[in-house]
């Protein structure tokens, strides 16, 4: 039988966990751990006082370092990479199980409070935890009160200190208890694995070039200053920043405006002239937020020099997706800067008035600058590959829409062969009624999951020159020309609705839908399972049917949500992606290639000098999943000495 051992540790930093993440956190040389709590298979849970002297017992050091002990806590990642700190080894993460993985795998909230208030646990995490953790594990301010301290330790306040270990005990307990709750659903083989690499690429991290990023945030504050002594002499405002002085500078101006939102103030920009249009630049210019990108950075970085923990497994309980943390790599600015190598340059050489001299707009550059803070080891190059289209490959698989899949087979434009479809006449790229090309890419883009005309604005169509009157034809052209994508909404939707007020399972092509203990499942071409908590059936405000099941919603509060066929599709397609890619990374890591970054659907790899090529990893990427037969992937990909968008 394998043994199992519950953790949960309170530990100390000068470094800030929520803002450099606990890579940074443990690599200062003031980290300890305070607290160890631990519990051995269903024994009573026991206390080690590390912060005063106690150390732990020599049976769980032999477990911690043993492969055939299972190691579970909620967010394992934490206690894992400060154990291996504790302890000076790498602990590998084969034998960790993470409950917070468990929990979201069933879309539970992603903290340990939310889980254990939804599944309604006999004994709860106790509400104290937050003053207690920010007495005991950060820094303190000096004052007469507290003796001039500058940390508190357990000394000082003893009652506190052993309502801090009671507050530990308890979070072992309350991880225990989600874990008893949701023993019929184990994280499977196929997900654990998948949890390993990703803790591997978390633990690898990847390279910064410090001197571009510091240059950067020094370039920026040099703009800004300069920036803001303009804005002074054109309005002569107290403060250029002022949202309500400066509506009033420009009434008299003769340019009335009602809102300054970063839209509004680009449209302005267009339509003024001479000292107005000059002061709405320099607005948009100074509101550019991408500099805290670099700050970001600046506050994650290792001693290594390189950046860790970018990356949360399962981040979006929905899909499975990775969710972005600490730099948010998944929303980085693109770069269109063609000598992105020059400008890279300038900065990192800190040649602030050349960056002046040659560029309109120096915020624009910095934000673009972005991606290229990461770099290849010396030695290396990155290797970067892409899906191409993944989620309308997917779509076209899912719903079995051949003219798509035989147009991606055939290397096809698929925005030509959607206007194609649509309007019933070639449509060619530069070429014969290219002009349509257009109107197939923003249809593309905005109708895969039922959208509408309001779908299509969203999307840009207006700006795009298409006019209101025209969307709903547009509309209807994509729906008319994607029969089986169409059928396929209506069919999950239908398949949904008969399970809930059924109970009755069904299948729809590829996909499973049934429920079961509570949950609506929707089972994957892969076999994973996206789970709906509580589903019951509701009306939609037009006054039809429509699911309603417990979940995250916008306000990351715990609520009643509403769902339906086209957005159970979004879904499905977004997590059948998802698996795809990590099948994808699996086979890279097997090959021997190692994974620095992912964002969305591409990979980013260190590669040495010298040897193997973006074709065979665009090979590898392509590799159709034994579950996926029939799915016309395709990859596209470079290299590079530092990050960058193609």
């Amino acid at each position: 039988m394998v043994r199992i051992l519950a953790i949960d540790i309170e530990t100390y930093s000068d470094a800030s966990l929520p803002n450099c993440g606990v890579y940074r956190y443990v690599d200062s040389d003031e980290f300890q751990i305070l607290l160890f709590a631990y519990c051995i298979d269903d024994g009573k849970i026991g206390m080690v006082d590390l912060a005063q002297g106690e150390e732990l017992p020599q049976e769980i050091v032999e477990m911690l370092l043993s492969e055939d002990v299972i190691k579970t806590a909620f967010n394992a990642n934490f206690e894992r990479i400060c154990l291996s700190k504790h302890l000076g080894i790498h602990l590998k993460p084969e034998s960790w199980r993470c409950t917070a993985v468990q929990s979201s795998m069933l879309a539970l909230p992603l903290t340990l409070e939310g889980v254990g208030a939804v599944l309604g646990l006999d004994r709860q995490k106790m509400s104290e935890g937050k003053e207690l953790i920010k007495f005991f594990c950060s820094p303190c301010k000096p004052t007469k009160a507290n003796g001039g301290r500058t940390r508190n330790l357990p000394a000082d306040v003893p009652e506190k200190w052993e309502l801090f270990k009671t507050y530990c005990i308890r979070d072992v307990d309350v991880e225990k208890q989600i874990r008893k709750r949701l023993y019929k659903y184990p994280i499977t083989d196929r997900e654990q694995e998948i949890y390993c690499l990703d803790q591997r690429i978390n633990d690898r991290g990847i390279m910064v070039d410090l001197n571009l990023v510091n240059n950067a945030i020094t370039c920026d504050l040099l703009y800004k200053e300069a920036a803001s002594e303009r804005a002074y002499e054109l309005t002569g405002l107290e403060n250029p920043n002022s949202v309500p002085q400066l509506k009033s500078w420009l009434a008299k101006n003769g340019q009335k405006v009602d809102s300054l939102a970063k839209e509004n103030v680009k449209e302005l920009v267009k339509a003024t002239t001479g000292n107005v249009q000059e002061m709405l630049k320099l607005r948009l210019a100074t509101s550019k937020t991408s500099v805290k990108k670099y700050e970001a950075i600046d506050r994650a970085v290792c001693s290594d020099n390189r950046v860790r923990g970018l990356l949360k497994h399962y981040g979006a309980n929905r899909t499975g997706r990775w969710a972005g943390r600490l730099v948010q790599i998944h929303n980085l600015p693109q770069n269109h800067i063609e000598d992105l190598e020059l400008a890279r340059a300038l900065v990192t050489e800190g040649r602030y008035e050349e960056i002046e001299l040659l560029y309109e707009n120096t915020p624009n550059v910095l934000s673009e600058l972005i991606r290229t803070a990461f770099v290849a080891k010396p030695g290396c190059r990155f290797i970067v590959s892409d899906f191409s289209a993944i989620e309308a490959r997917v779509l076209a698989w899912l719903s079995g829409e051949q003219w798509r899949i035989e147009a991606f087979n055939g290397g096809a434009d698929i925005y030509c062969a959607s206007a194609t479809q649509m309007f019933g006449i070639p449509v060619e790229k530069g070429g014969v009624n290219g002009h349509l090309r257009q109107k197939g890419k923003i249809a593309e883009l905005a109708l895969g999951y039922g959208g509408s005309t309001g779908a299509l604005i969203s999307m840009g169509a207006l700006s795009m020159g298409l006019s209101e009157e025209e969307l709903p034809g547009l509309v209807n052209s994509w729906r008319t020309a994607n029969p089986h994508i169409t059928e396929f909404w209506w069919a999950v939707h239908n398949a949904a609705i008969a399970a809930v007020r059924e109970k009755r399972p069904a299948r729809i092509g590829r996909i499973g839908i049934g429920c079961e203990s509570g949950m609506m499942f929707i089972t994957l071409p892969s076999g994973r399972k996206l789970a709906y908590a509580k589903p019951r059936m509701g009306t939609n405000k037009f006054g039809g049917d429509s699911i309603t099941f417990e979940g995250i919603g916008e306000s990351k509060k715990w609520m009643r949500l509403e769902t339906y066929g086209p957005k159970l599709v979004e879904n499905v397609v977004q997590a059948a992606s998802r698996d795809i890619l990590a099948e994808a990374m699996l086979r890279l890591e097997r090959a021997g290639f190692d994974i620095v970054c992912h964002v969305h659907d591409e990979v980013v790899l260190e590669v040495p000098e010298g040897i193997r090529s973006v074709e065979e990893v665009n090979a590898i990427m392509a590799v159709n999943p034994e579950w996926a037969a029939g799915l016309p992937l395709s990859a596209a990909g470079f290299e590079s000495p530092f990050y960058k968008k193609d």
